[in-house]
């Protein structure tokens, strides 16, 4: 290691008095009224919430969960005053590349789960030994296992910056990046840096809003403004109130687990490849083990404020002038459109548009996206 600072084995353990407490609260929970329409333009309809909240309460098991994080190696390290969870497995294979992954909001580190094994040890699932990484998922701070920062400041280029470090500490001299959501705005970040070692990014939400996209816009360009506009109108209610009253929200969410759930419930239903059913992307119980997480962390405020730290001027391209890969799956939040990476990014070594998959890649494609960094990786410069 390239650091005296310790790093840390963790082990998640949840009393069993915050499972009960879950329980308790959940069975007290009071209930609005049915909302006025057949869908889902008012937000989660009370008859799917119930469901959601039923299955929660009778069939959920978070010690699953748990266990599964257990069975991965875990661990906590200190970078500039603030304690950092992290996954850091290492692939059997000597030749392997350096991963680090972040995730965004409403994620956590449980999106990658299904991919760890096929990225790590490519050859008991259908792959080779050259299609092997090393891999380091940290939780971003005031997410998940992570410490919440208890001043101001913690941006996404100080997140990035922490991540720097963080690589150089478990002795990675080289490695490549990946992310999505929050996680493809740190990722960048990261390229826009440039630091020593990077080798290339790679993004499945790729940030190419221009400040000024101008008038004369070719019919890709026309149809990320609009769905940018649409997603202002009727989407972004919850990164206002996140980017602008953190705290507030939070009083809600550290108090209701119904709440908690319904606040990210819908975001999986809004972003996912479903066809207007979350069911047909994600089970019940991968929605719950990612809610479950903020509920027991109680990360409901701790984790809107990078919003409040990074929303506004966040999600505008930026100059990346190293190797970048994009892989837009079909039914992300927009469809970039590869005029406007090219605008941005001076060395863009591999593109692909899926037809399947939506914002949330690894956990809902956990086969297309493992194949979308191999691809990329193998696009890289030697």
């Amino acid at each position: 290691m390239n650091s005296t600072t310790p790093i840390t084995p963790f082990r998640v353990a949840i009393a069993q008095s915050d499972l009960d407490d879950l329980h308790d609260r959940l069975r007290r929970t009071r209930w609005p009224e049915r909302e006025t329409v057949d869908d889902w333009s008012q937000g989660v309809p009370l008859a799917k919430a119930r469901e959601l909240v039923d299955h929660w309460l009778n069939r959920y098991d978070w010690r699953r969960c748990e266990a599964a994080l257990n069975a991965l190696p875990q661990f906590t390290t200190e970078i500039d005053g603030q304690t950092l969870y992290f996954i850091h497995v290492r692939s059997k294979h000597a030749g392997a590349t350096p991963l680090l992954m972040t995730h965004g909001w409403p994620g956590s580190v449980l999106e990658f789960l299904q991919v760890i094994g096929p990225l790590s040890d490519p050859t008991a699932h259908g792959g080779s030994a050259d299609d092997a990484f090393h891999l380091v998922i940290p939780a971003l701070p005031g997410f998940g296992f992570s410490g919440k920062p208890t001043a101001k400041g913690w941006s996404v280029p100080r997140i990035a910056r922490a991540w720097t470090v963080l690589m150089k500490r478990l002795g990675y001299e080289e490695y490549v990046a990946q992310g999505g959501d929050w996680g493809a705005a740190v990722t960048s970040a990261l390229g826009l840096m440039r630091p020593a070692g990077l080798r290339g990014i790679h993004v499945n939400m790729p940030i190419v809003m221009p400040r000024e996209p101008g008038t004369n816009l070719s019919a890709d360009e026309a149809a990320m403004l609009k769905k940018m506009h649409e997603y202002a109108e009727w989407d972004s209610g919850y990164s206002h109130q996140q980017s602008t009253r953190p705290q507030t929200l939070g009083y809600g969410l550290a108090d209701s687990p119904v709440g908690q759930a319904m606040w990210i419930y819908e975001k999986f239903w809004r972003w996912t490849d479903c066809d207007g059913d979350t069911l047909n992307a994600l089970s019940h119980d991968q929605v719950l083990d990612i809610v479950t997480q903020y509920w027991l962390t109680n990360s409901g405020a701790s984790s809107g404020r990078l919003y409040w730290e990074s929303y506004k001027g966040g999600f505008f391209a930026m100059k990346i002038d190293i190797p970048v890969g994009c892989s837009i799956f079909a039914k992300e939040i927009y469809r970039a459109p590869r005029s406007w990476a090219e605008a941005c990014m001076s060395k863009l070594v591999y593109w692909n548009e899926l037809p399947k998959g939506g914002h949330f890649a690894a956990l809902e494609q956990p086969a297309t996206f493992v194949q979308e960094v191999r691809n990329w990786r193998k696009a890289l410069p030697k």
